[in-house]
């Protein structure tokens, strides 16, 4: 079992994203998400966090999954990733200042744009995987690459 999640909430065509103002990936946008607690399992934890973070309600995930990697020591290490597909009506506006950072909605085109450097490392690789379609996905990085096993 994983430690962290991390979690994406899309309306329409943007995606609410965090940009963390501490390590670790300070500096760049990434979703919003944190440690799992004790007793708690990665699909409550990813809720409780979205509602910490944002203070939105989400309530079933569109998709999710985990990404791995191996660790500096040769250990497999990951995090669980869930988008949230939320209602056209959501009112939740942005930029707003948080404990965090900042959230900002961020189109999902601007995201997906190969020469964008604003966000976190592995994103741009595993959150169109998650975008294509309603699943569950288990992704691993591995020399610079995602793969999809």
């Amino acid at each position: 079992m994983f430690k962290y999640t991390v979690c994406f909430i899309k309306n329409n065509n943007d995606i609410l994203m965090l940009n963390r103002e501490k390590p670790p990936i300070m500096g760049v946008w990434n979703g919003v998400g944190g440690k799992i607690e004790k007793d708690e399992s990665p699909d409550e934890g990813a809720l409780r966090e979205v509602f910490e973070e944002t203070g939105i309600i989400v309530d079933n995930y569109f998709s999710k999954g985990t990404v791995s990697w191996k660790s500096s020591n040769g250990e497999l290490d990951g995090i669980y990733v869930y988008l949230y597909e939320v209602s056209n009506n959501l009112k939740f506006e942005t930029p707003k200042k948080t404990r965090e950072g900042i959230l900002d909605w961020k189109s999902i085109d601007w995201l997906l744009d190969p020469d964008n450097f604003g966000i976190a490392d592995k994103v741009s690789q595993y959150l169109p995987v998650l975008l294509k379609e309603e699943d569950i996905y288990s992704l691993h990085y591995n020399k610079g690459k995602m793969f999809i096993v």
